[in-house]
């Protein structure tokens, strides 16, 4: 049989110690597919770091694997052709040194691929916790280069058939590295008769992007490199349009804006800026500007100005944007979570957006004091009927999203001559068929909202609001039967498991609703058990340990008692004796930890019990004040005294973990 898919990997002195360069070695090594099915070609750039050598050893008892060993070039572009040249697949992909596929990439992809009959196969991408993408809404056997935002996507991570690229005579041009890349997946695109989409299951994990700042005359040239090769490839009209306004919005005006001209050296803005106005004069017509969204025609009019003083000062006022998502209910429909959500976009200053009313037409206004757009640049109504929020899950471990329907309207409230827009919504999450129409895996899912308001966009985890009860029900949900609960962080953002490891884990993750009362001597701490058993569940204990002091430890039976199913969760209670003189067996003043032992082992719970005078209350993250132990009359006594410092070492780390950090300047 022959092979099936040649990986090619360019690589390019990546030392010794780069864990993510062996982590992509071994995703490579243990493909499900057979070993005599796909080849893995490293086209190494002369490194001289000891990498050579670590391939040489792998090729040696590894039969499919091939190392090309080349003169120094400082671009992956020549690994690449070089590895195209010689693979023997029937289909190629190909892959960064930081990237790494899943198991079951390869032959995911081949058979959807050949099912397809594609050219090219895109399989699912996923980078760190970036919002999805939405090419990956769901699986394509013919998608579409527009219609599907593929251009979103031009990476050359994907599955290209080698006869395909061999017959178009498609490689990699010598131009700067990121747009060579772009520069052939373009034209692969324009090119191809048949474009599929694997969605449903993640393929590779994508790689830090590189933060070197771009060489402006040679960017440049290269931005000029991919409009050729879209000229030759396209046919003048909206399309060809369309393909230019993206270029003109992701790779003049991204750089022209936000971080990426903050961050740059007065020298450095000043040289990108003039090769990238220069560039906009020459291929960039005014024309293209009614594509962009009206934040970017600011910096387009701002551009074809000149004025770079006041593009830097319109980036800096617009930094700050960010979106208000108030959680209004959590409860179940049988076997959904339904979540009723109010979705709103904040100004840098924490206020509402809000628009200008001329008649029935809205107008943005810049947050830049004596600019002023053009009304037809300026004019959002469009954009505005268009607003919408879109809510999705994340799998904590695995980076795999998914949108979940969301059902709503658009608000609009005028004052004065402004008007306000929001966004209310229902959003059903059936864990039997969120992914993509198959079941949820097991773990821990972030729920996220984003919000596109007309002029802008932001997304947030979804948060309760602070004082409000949680819900925290849980019930067995889809098929077959599973355990699903939503639960909520130390900063109150929602979470749903699906499948808790254990019983003492469903009660952990809904730990930050535990409260306490007093009564006749006795502290009682309740914490919510999303789901009791029939069986009544197992034997609990609580088990509290003092931070500082002697480190005492008190454990105390625990008893559970159920609720109802799918309406009110059961609760789990411990009493505890109190006394405000320090003794063994009781709660004294001070600062402790708690922990739920079930079965012999213990987990940590997600709050700590503060007790003052004789009484005590529950300290979640992110109170004002809360473990501040170095500020307090407390913590400047135990660094002073013998054994202070560990103490005070060990409040510190127990702030950390249960505080969130304060906010970048």
């Amino acid at each position: 049989m022959g092979v099936k898919v040649s990986v090619v990997v360019p690589v390019s002195e990546p030392g010794p110690d780069d864990d993510a360069f062996d982590a992509c070695v071994r995703s490579l090594l243990e493909q499900t597919m057979p070993s005599d099915e796909y080849e893995v070609i490293f086209a190494d750039d002369r490194s001289g770091d000891g990498t050579r050598e670590r391939l040489d050893a792998v090729a040696a008892v590894r039969p499919n694997v091939r190392v090309l060993h080349l003169e120094h070039t400082g671009t992956p572009a020549r690994g690449r052709n070089v590895g195209l040249a010689v693979a023997r697949g029937e289909y190629v992909y190909l892959l960064g040194q930081r990237d790494r596929l899943e198991r079951v990439a390869l032959e995911m992809m081949y058979r959807a691929a050949v099912e397809a009959d594609a050219d090219i196969l895109i399989g699912r991408l996923v980078r760190g916790d970036n919002p999805p993408q939405r090419a990956f809404s769901r699986n394509r056997e013919r998608a579409d280069l527009l219609r599907d935002r593929l251009l979103a996507l031009p990476t050359a991570q994907k599955l290209f058939r080698r006869a395909f690229l061999e017959a178009r005579e498609i490689r990699f041009p010598d131009i700067e590295p990121e747009l060579s890349e772009q520069a052939f997946v373009v034209e692969a695109y324009l090119t191809a008769k048949v474009i599929a989409i694997l969605a449903d299951q993640i393929c590779c994990h994508l790689g830090p992007p590189s933060e070197r700042p771009p060489d402006p005359a040679a960017y440049a040239a290269g931005l000029r490199a991919i409009l050729d090769i879209v000229d030759a490839h396209s046919d003048p009209g909206d399309q060809r349009e369309r393909l230019y306004a993206h270029w003109f919005r992701a790779g003049v005006l991204r750089l022209l804006g936000g971080r990426h001209l903050l961050s740059a050296r007065s020298d450095q803005r000043a040289a990108i800026f003039g090769e990238l106005r220069a560039l906009t004069a020459e291929r960039f017509p005014e024309e293209l500007d009614r594509h962009l969204p009206v934040h970017l025609r600011a910096r387009a009019v701002l551009v074809r100005s000149g004025e770079l003083g006041r593009l830097v000062a319109l980036s800096d006022a617009s930094r700050g944007i960010s979106v208000r998502a108030e959680l209004r209910e959590v409860r179940w429909d049988e076997d959904a979570l339904i979540m009723d959500l109010a979705v709103e976009l904040l100004g840098p200053d924490g206020s509402p957006i809000t628009f200008r009313a001329d008649g029935d037409r809205l107008y943005w206004t810049p947050p830049l004091a004596g600019f002023d757009l053009p009304a037809p640049l300026a004019d959002v109504t469009d954009a505005v009927a268009r607003a919408r929020m879109e809510v999705y899950i994340r799998d904590q471990d695995h980076g795999m999203i998914f949108f979940i329907p969301v059902h709503g309207e658009v608000c609009r409230a005028q004052e004065g001559g402004r008007v306000r827009v929001w966004a209310v919504g229902r959003a059903r999450l059936d864990v039997g068929t969120a992914a993509l129409g198959r079941p949820l895996r097991s773990g821990e899912w972030e729920v996220h909202v984003r919000m596109h308001g007309g002029a802008q966009q932001a997304r947030t985890r979804v948060a309760g609001r602070r004082g409000a009860q949680l819900s925290c029900v849980g019930v067995l949900a889809g098929r077959p039967r599973r355990l699903v609960i939503p639960c909520w962080s130390e900063q109150r953002e929602l979470s749903v498991c699906v499948e808790p490891r254990s019983f003492a884990e469903s009660i952990v993750l809904v730990s930050p609703g535990a409260s306490v009362t007093h009564r006749e001597g006795n502290v009682f701490l309740v914490l919510p058990v999303p789901y009791v058993p029939p069986s009544g569940g197992p034997p609990a204990e609580l088990v509290l340990r003092q931070l500082a002091g002697r480190g005492r430890v008190i454990t105390v039976p625990a008893l559970v008692e159920p609720g109802v199913p799918g309406r009110f969760p059961g609760q789990l209670v411990a009493k505890v004796p109190v006394r405000r003189l320090p003794g063994e067996g009781h709660l004294g003043n001070g600062l402790w930890t708690p922990h739920l032992r079930v079965d012999g082992r213990e987990a940590s719970l997600r709050f700590a019990l503060e007790m003052t005078r004789g009484r005590a209350r529950i300290q979640a993250a992110g109170e004002p004040g809360t473990l501040a132990v170095r500020r307090s009359p407390l913590g400047k006594l135990l660094s002073h005294l013998p054994g202070g410092k560990y103490a005070l070492r060990l409040a510190q780390a127990l702030q950390r973990r249960y505080l969130p950090s304060p906010p970048p300047d």
